[in-house]
């Protein structure tokens, strides 16, 4: 899938195309010439430290926010221009809750479900998100991660084309984050065009056909998580222990011409190896002037 939707982006039509866009509030500068292009049907993840911009993105892609500067087009309109039927083509996860406390689970979904000229099945959404045994509750009763759940409940009620997702897996535990994963790929197998900002690298890597990293306003670094580690980040670090005991390592682009060489100098097992390769959270600290010294 990812790299089919990788392709996408340059080649196909475009779900977001974003040119030059600029936001100020006040004297603070929050985005700066920013520049995506997010193919249809691409989980698309953008990340980047507290203040970098991702939140004020997302909400001009929207329509929540308006821009001052820049082009912007989301499923062929401007959101700064668009009507009710774009925006039912749209579904938002925001970081903060929606749902109002008095309602139900069900009656919260039902609700919302009426928004939209063809929503997807109450049930279903509620069972997707893993509240079916909380259907009855009231929204006030739930727990954080439970309310979070009915978030993005509420936001791909309305079965968008587009799937808007600021932070969506903040108070989770880990079984609920990995069922969100399951329900994103579900979505993305279904053609939604997904995009997501998040602090969990591990959650980018395992859901982004390609990911932005935007630091100070602007784009940084963009490309496929794999893509990213191999231009940024590229030596490997070999470790091994000397016949003395002590331990020793290497940083290497040739890992595998390192070990042939410990090989032969070992004659056969090379004591305590161990290759470990850069993560995508080394390239991220990297990109956003963070890394450790």
């Amino acid at each position: 899938m990812k790299q089919a939707a990788a392709t996408r982006a340059s080649s196909g039509r475009l779900a977001v195309d974003v040119r030059g866009l600029h936001k100020r509030y006040g004297d603070v500068t929050a985005v700066r010439d920013l520049d995506l292009r997010i193919g249809r049907g691409e989980v698309f993840g953008i990340l980047g430290p507290n203040g970098a911009g991702k939140s004020t993105t997302v909400e001009i892609l929207q329509g929540h926010r308006a821009r001052d500067g820049g082009e912007v087009t989301v499923l062929g309109a401007d959101p700064a221009t668009g009507d009710r039927l774009w925006r039912s083509r749209i579904g938002i996860v925001w970081q903060d809750e929606s749902a109002p406390a008095e309602l139900t689970v069900r009656e919260t979904v039902s609700h919302f479900a009426a928004y939209y000229p063809t929503p997807r099945d109450t049930e279903e959404v509620i069972d997707l998100v893993g509240l079916g045994a909380k259907a009855t509750s009231r929204v006030k009763g739930l727990s954080g991660g439970q309310r979070r759940r009915l978030d993005v409940a509420l936001g791909v009620i309305g079965d968008p084309e587009l799937l808007l997702l600021d932070e969506p897996t903040t108070g989770f535990d880990p079984a609920a984050r990995r069922q969100f994963w399951d329900l994103i790929r579900r979505l993305a197998h279904e053609g939604t065009t997904i995009v997501l900002t998040t602090h969990y690298l591990d959650e980018a890597e395992a859901l982004a056909d390609r990911l932005a990293v935007i630091a100070a306003g602007r784009v940084v670094a963009e490309g496929t998580p794999s893509g990213l580690r191999e231009r940024y980040y590229a030596p490997a670090t070999v470790a091994w222990t000397e016949s003395d005991g002590s331990p020793r390592t290497e940083r290497t682009t040739t890992p595998t011409r390192t070990v042939a060489e410990l090989t032969r100098r070992f004659d056969g097992e090379i004591p305590g190896l161990l290759i470990s390769r850069p993560t995508l959270e080394d390239v991220y600290l990297r990109l956003i002037g963070q890394e450790a010294a």
